[in-house]
């Protein structure tokens, strides 16, 4: 999986806005209802470097992977960054994406929930 399919995965995801920081961030956040679940990094050196959350066990077993790091400023919170997403494999990469976007949809109210997915 590429840079350009893993973006058009997570844009593809219910509910899911997309905003582009500029200057000071250079980030491309991915989040729904407000909340962030996967971001990019858009400047060099690190441009396209890809950061989510994962789950406590998780981050422990990730950060041993070469090519994978505690994400800077979020590590402390469970966010790993991919230097290079080619070089995991998409579907796990897709896995660990779809549970990254359900705890931020899960920290949402039920009413916020229905509402980002479009329920009565």
């Amino acid at each position: 999986m590429d840079v350009d399919q893993l973006q058009a995965f997570c844009a593809g995801l219910p509910g899911v806005a997309t905003r582009l920081y500029d200057d000071a961030r250079n980030v491309l956040v991915y989040a729904v209802g407000g909340k962030r679940f996967a971001y990019f990094k858009t400047s060099a050196p690190e441009r396209w470097r890809f950061s989510f959350r994962v789950t406590p066990e998780r981050f422990l077993e990730l950060t041993d992977v070469p090519g994978i790091q505690p994400a800077r400023w979020l590590g402390r919170y469970h966010w790993v960054t991919v230097v290079d997403v080619r070089r995991v494999p998409a579907a796990y990469l897709r896995e660990l994406v779809r549970w990254s976007y359900r705890r931020a949809l899960g920290s949402l109210s039920k009413r916020q929930q229905a509402r980002v997915l479009g329920e009565p």
